[in-house]
């Protein structure tokens, strides 16, 4: 029988202080028993001596600093998970909001988990097709790898997300491939677009879904990514699976962070965000990888977006510091009305290379790549000249570049959300492309791969 302790001397927005308390943990479980017999579930954030800081996770409207009871239950917060969470929809602590049964566990599993150690860490080396022709042939998505969204307030980063969800898979390969989709601080509207995304596409059949509402509580935001990236663990790491983990949005996970950190008054950091706000990303963002020996593995897109569309923010800027590159979406090119918005230059995966090549893609993918980057980044400035000298001004070499920096965003960026490419259908776009220049401009191409594709690409 736990000991119930009726010791609360403080209540303070969502927290409760106790005291005489013995053998608390940090991160234990706690259950908070209201005089009118509702119970109510916390963690402990902090342990002092004899006094203990608790979270409610349901808020501490109506408790009874005397006639409350709270019971520690020696326990951290654990996750129920088994094969059958494939096609569920879940809140953001797991439990099931899709009129579904309750899930039988396989195993309980501890959410905080832990990050993958270095050592035993698999170099990521396999290329994952989302069907975007803009991280496909140009920010490469490796499986392993940790490859963020940056995005805006008003730019389509959930058509996005949805569309990669929907869309990706590991080519080549007989092994089965899920997704785990985890949403914090979403609105209704967007929780009902999600919902309507995977059912009616049919894609929620290899994924699992965390919906964590913008009303639900600060503590269950900061949970939910944790529980994502423990079914995702569980998914790969035992059952063999290939999983893409997609987090949105990482801006709200780490203002409740904030919201919880100025409860407890901690001595706050940059922009009032909490000290630890880097240590705390790098335990989530690190549990994604491939381990030495074990089949599965987690791929990671986090999806924030920039407050003041400021790169220099403290989430952008430290996501940036721990994840190999970053997906940019453009405000610029959404005006233009080009969809997916994604701004290819600013844009990096630093595994690109490794996802890439004879046996990944194709052998002339590197080569496109360089080439079209650079054409792509030469038009951009012939755009620039244009607004300030008039296009007259150009010479003829710089109106094909502006003239191809037009197509690209036409055609190659603005692909639209339903369309999904195959890295072929990519890459022959690329020579497509490329086949209004003449060959002395195309000077990052192998002579192998001009005579081969050139040609073929022109007659289209």
């Amino acid at each position: 029988m736990l000991k119930e302790y009726r010791t609360i001397t403080e209540v303070a927005g969502p927290l409760l202080v106790i005291e005489g308390v013995e053998g608390a943990t940090y991160e234990e479980l706690v259950e908070i028993t209201l005089p009118s017999g509702e119970k109510r579930r916390g963690k402990v954030l902090e342990v002092n001596r004899d006094k203990a800081v608790i979270q409610l996770f349901e808020g501490t409207t109506g408790v009874d600093v005397f006639g409350s009871g709270v019971r520690f239950l020696g326990r951290g917060i654990e996750l129920g998970v088994s094969e059958d969470m494939l096609g569920r929809i879940f809140d953001g602590l797991g439990r099931p909001i899709d009129d579904g049964p309750e899930i039988l566990p396989d195993k309980r599993l501890d959410i905080n988990g832990a990050p993958i150690n270095p050592y035993a860490r698999e170099f990521p080396n396999e290329f994952i097709q989302t069907g975007v022709s803009a991280i496909d042939g140009l920010n490469t998505l490796v499986r392993g790898q940790k490859l963020p969204i940056f995005s805006a307030s008003g730019l389509p980063h959930n058509m996005l997300a949805a569309q990669i969800a929907r869309q990706a898979k590991v080519l080549g390969t007989e092994e089965k491939f899920g997704v785990v989709f985890g949403a914090m601080g979403i609105t209704f509207e967007e929780a009902e677009f999600f919902r309507r995304e995977f059912e009616g596409t049919g894609a929620l059949e290899r994924a699992v879904l965390y919906l964590n509402l913008a009303n639900d509580p600060a503590i269950e935001r900061i949970s939910t990514p944790r529980i994502a990236l423990t079914t995702a663990e569980f998914l790969a790491f035992e059952l063999g699976m290939h999983v893409l983990v997609i987090i949105t949005d990482m801006t709200n996970y780490c203002e409740a962070l904030r919201e919880v950190s100025a409860s407890r008054k901690e001595i706050p950091g940059r922009r009032g965000f909490p000290g630890y706000l880097y240590t705390d990303l790098a335990t989530l963002y690190e549990r994604a990888g491939r381990i030495k020996g074990r089949n599965g593995s987690i791929t990671l897109i986090p999806v924030l977006t920039m407050p003041e569309d400021d790169k220099t923010h403290p989430i952008p800027d430290l996501t940036g510091y721990i994840t190999e590159g970053q997906i940019y979406l453009s405000r610029s090119l959404l005006k233009k009305g080009i969809t997916p918005p994604i701004d290819v230059l600013p844009s990096l995966s630093r595994l690109r290379q490794k996802g890439v090549g004879k046996g990944k893609t194709r052998e002339d993918h590197d080569d496109l790549f360089n080439q079209v980057y650079a054409a792509y980044a030469r038009g951009k400035q012939a755009q620039e000249l244009a607004v300030i000298l008039g296009e007259a001004a150009l010479s003829d070499l710089d109106k094909l570049y502006l003239e191809f920096a037009g197509d690209f965003e036409e055609r190659y960026v603005g692909q639209g959300y339903n369309t999904d490419r195959t890295i072929a259908e990519t890459l022959d776009l690329s020579w497509e492309l490329l086949s209004k220049f003449p060959h002395r401009e195309l000077k990052k191409i192998d002579e192998k791969f001009l005579r081969e594709h050139l040609d073929k690409a022109a007659e289209k």
